[in-house]
């Protein structure tokens, strides 16, 4: 049956358009310092030697929170914090438990200490600081570190959460946590393997879900979970009873199986493939379709399990997640057309990004070319071509969505300006792509992507991302930083998010 676009009841559609966010990663070059406790979210200790090469220390011995046992001697461990800035500049205050001695280096001053409480002056707008565990008693070692934003002393246990983060993101519908679960390549299969609460950093393997559901709970917006790709049914089962007890009644939960399972470059691509393989799933000689099918097949299983939880399929929202410029092909005859898998979805979820990718090899936009251009040209080039192309994948995939009578969401969107193949070191079109992210029509060009998703009958779109500083790699975050406030992107967004509201 072809596939058939229709704007019937787009008065009724307009309505449903929510915006969501996908937030920046818990990692010591996150500029958008969720948490008051910055050490939350340090990296892997790294094990130094007196008079050897940085780094080249002996292993070092953890208890199963991450915290150092004991320290060989000449040796010391350290650990970056704060490394891309954006941060309070103050006197931060670090906590600990056990007999040792901790010191700081880079941007970092000791004011005072005592027994447990070291006061210390961090520029924390400059960036790169380290955190030295120096001696560190075995039987009663230095552990529970934390490192206290200025004025929080006193509230951190209760109120995890930057005011001011939580004041950004309120009125959004619902939270995806794909960075903050460390989603892409996870190691995670069984539940004894998921990161917790007491875990020295929630940079290694993401955020336990206690702290998800705490979020959200502030926030009144809905979680979207994404399931890491090698965890049993039993680690999924645990899950959704975590979530069951403790998540607001009034929410509902967005589930997904991994992110981008489509996408070669990721680990769980690989995976789905070898279990295509091993199931007999599509043709041996195209494992990338097999990999479809598996995507599709686990997806219903482990929605299956959050329905057993939870009694039922009222607050739970059942996302099938594929590439948008795919077309019709795998999202309906690969995926939702194959025997068992539309009957047991909610939701069909695409990236439509407003795609603009130069590359030394790419004849439409050759990075060389590109960068010799102007903003106004690089700006015009996005409105009339790459915005358009993007919203023929809107209603292509609207369509399939409809056919099967299901909701269309983003699980991502936003602007894709980031050079490929090797444009990426291409310094004068980096400066050229974070100027035109930076650019007032750029706002504008959010403003009337949006409304586009509005009118072909989108659903709920998760923005790509909250915060993140620019660099070759792309202009994610639609801030780059807490300590910014006139970027046209997050202006415009909150302001089409007023309007929708009214």
């Amino acid at each position: 049956m072809a596939l058939a676009f229709s704007l019937m009841g787009v008065a009724n559609l307009q309505a449903e358009a929510r915006l969501g966010i996908n937030l920046s990663g818990l990692v010591d070059w996150n500029t958008e310092h969720p948490l008051v406790d910055v050490f939350h979210l340090s990296r892997k200790w790294i094990s130094q030697k007196e008079g050897e090469a940085w780094g080249k220390g002996p292993q070092l011995e953890l208890d199963s929170q991450g915290w150092i046992q004991k320290l060989e001697p000449g040796c010391f461990a350290e650990t970056p914090i704060l490394t891309a800035g954006h941060a309070p500049v103050g006197e931060y205050i670090c906590l600990y438990e056990g007999e040792g001695r901790i010191e700081f280096g880079g941007g970092a001053r000791v004011v005072s200490r005592g027994p447990g409480r070291i006061v210390v002056n961090i520029d924390g707008d400059k960036g790169g600081v380290f955190v030295q565990v120096r001696e560190t008693r075995p039987g009663n070692p230095v552990r529970n570190i934390r490192v206290i934003m200025p004025g929080f002393e006193k509230r951190w246990q209760a109120d995890p959460f930057h005011p001011e983060f939580l004041k950004r993101w309120r009125g959004f519908a619902s939270v995806r946590f794909m960075d903050w679960m460390d989603t892409n390549g996870s190691e995670q299969r069984e539940w004894a393997d998921r990161p917790k609460p007491g875990d020295a950093s929630w940079a290694i393997k993401g955020a336990p879900v206690e702290l998800m559901v705490d979020l959200c709970n502030r926030l009144k917006a809905d979680p979207w979970f994404c399931m890491p790709h090698l965890a049993t049914d039993d680690y999924v089962r645990r899950f959704a009873g975590e979530v069951k007890r403790s998540l607001d009644p009034s929410l509902k939960v967005y589930i997904e199986y991994s992110n981008e399972v489509w996408n070669s470059m990721f680990a769980q691509n690989r995976y789905a493939q070898a279990k295509a393989l091993e199931g007999s799933l599509g043709p041996k000689e195209r494992p990338w379709e097999g990999a479809a099918q598996f995507h599709a097949r686990r997806s219903v299983e482990i929605f299956r399990i959050w329905e057993d939880v939870f009694g039922g399929r009222t607050r739970l929202v059942r996302v099938l997640a594929w590439q948008a410029a795919g077309g019709a092909y795998w999202t309906d005859t690969m995926l939702l057309g194959r025997p068992g898998i539309a009957t047991n979805c909610d939701a069909l979820a695409i990236a439509p990004y407003v795609s603009f990718m130069p590359g030394p090899k790419n004849s439409n936009l050759d990075s060389d070319e590109v960068a010799k251009w102007t903003v106004d040209q690089l700006l015009d080039r996005v409105e009339t071509n790459a915005l358009p192309e993007c919203v023929g994948w809107m209603k292509t995939q609207k369509a399939v969505a409809q056919k099967y009578g299901l909701k269309l969401l983003c699980y991502e969107a936003g602007q894709h300006l980031v050079g490929v193949g090797g444009g990426e070191n291409n310094e004068e079109l980096t400066k050229l792509l974070i100027a035109a992210n930076r650019h007032p029509r750029m706002g504008r060009i959010y403003g009337g992507y949006l409304d586009k998703w509005r009118e072909t009958g989108g659903d709920l779109m998760c923005l790509f991302s909250s915060v993140g500083t620019s660099s070759k790699w792309g202009s994610w975050g639609l801030l780059e930083g807490a300590d910014e406030v006139d970027s046209s992107k997050f202006k415009a967004v909150m302001e089409w998010q007023r309007k929708s509201r009214n």
